[in-house]
């Protein structure tokens, strides 16, 4: 059977070196990766981290975030999106998405704003962006934080220009096996606002200013104080170099994803239930996932397979999980949830 999801691992010629180098931890690969990352997106602050999961802390600690204060968010997610809103003790409130799209619906995410939210997380559901302007804007007219969640949406456009550098304050990307670029493990963090990210680099680093902890001797000076709770989440120079050589490919890896999704759309143009691919204008998704919408999605995820091609509906609306407290379903999420299958459209096809 054709997966929906695989791995991407391109040849390593300096890995063995790099092994045996005595030089693993974050140096000049993850320095690197973070300016290739910079430069492929147009934009000037990338922070990599060692995971996804503590990007999101690194960016809830660089933001004074509060427990008990509240996050705007779909449940139309991954839930390595939402469970650091949990961990860290954040109240999430589930706002609807359109119905023929998967993603966050601004006049939803209007109506659950109040004097406990403090931000606002975009979700480009599989790829697909989402209403990037409109939810910016409901952020500057509220004075509250922006931020896109493209964990599998790298390399994505909105009106021509990657997510990332669409004008939303902060941007969060996973690098996890199965997205692209993989480093097995990582994230990023996009900044706009060059202060947050230099606060960043010292939260992602166990509190600690580089620039002033070892004294003259080598030794650690008494005169850097810890004066942050913060995380050790700087990425191995292993993962980075991983990442270095995945960007090497991601250009050509994008097109052949774009252009099985075009077979798809070919194909299935007479399919009795299909209802629509879930594409919007001004949009060009990565096409993580071919997404469409199906009036009979249980016999047509039947027929998908029995031809040889996974399927799946990818996320469970998170309202299903205890963990984010008692809420009902949105009817948005309940219409796209009982319609949406993604097919496979990734480089292996």
């Amino acid at each position: 059977m054709i997966p929906l999801y695989k791995p991407y691992m391109p040849e390593l010629p300096e890995l063995d070196n790099i092994l045996h180098s005595g030089a693993l931890a974050y140096g000049k690969w993850g320095r690197e990766f973070e300016k290739r990352l910079a430069e492929y997106l147009g934009v000037k602050h990338v922070l990599l981290t060692n995971t996804y999961g503590l990007a999101w802390q690194v960016l809830f600690r660089t933001l004074e975030l509060e427990p008990g204060e509240e996050v705007i968010a779909t449940p139309m997610s991954c839930l390595q999106s939402t469970m650091p809103m949990a961990q860290y003790g954040l109240k999430t409130v589930w706002a609807d998405i359109d119905p023929k799209y998967g993603v966050l619906d601004p006049d939803s995410v209007k109506s659950k704003i109040t004097v406990k939210t403090k931000v606002i997380i975009n979700y480009h559901f599989c790829g697909y962006p989402g209403y990037v302007d409109e939810i910016n804007a409901i952020g500057k007219e509220k004075g509250m934080i922006v931020i896109d969640d493209c964990i599998e949406a790298f390399g994505a456009k909105y009106k021509g220009k990657r997510l990332g550098n669409v004008g939303t304050p902060i941007s969060i990307f996973n690098f996890q096996t199965v997205r692209l670029p993989n480093t097995i493990e990582g994230g990023a963090i996009v900044f706009e606002d060059e202060k947050l990210y230099k606060k960043a680099i010292v939260i992602r680093d166990l509190g600690i200013d580089r620039s002033i902890f070892r004294d003259a001797n080598g030794e650690i000076s008494k005169d850097c104080d810890i004066a942050i709770p913060s995380v050790n989440a700087t990425p191995s120079d292993v993962n980075s170099y991983i990442g270095c050589c995945q960007m090497e490919h991601i250009d050509e890896l994008l097109e052949k994803q774009a252009a099985n999704a075009k077979q798809w759309e070919n194909g299935l143009f007479d399919m009795p239930s299909l209802i629509n691919f879930i594409q919007r204008e001004g949009t060009d998704p990565n096409y993580w996932v071919c997404g469409i919408l199906s009036s009979n999605k249980e016999e047509d995820m039947k027929m998908f397979k029995e031809q040889g091609y996974a399927c799946s509906a990818v996320h469970l609306p998170n309202t299903y999980y205890s963990v984010f407290g008692k809420q009902d379903m949105p009817k948005g999420v309940a219409e796209f949830y009982n319609k949406f299958i993604a097919l496979p459209s990734g480089w292996w096809m």
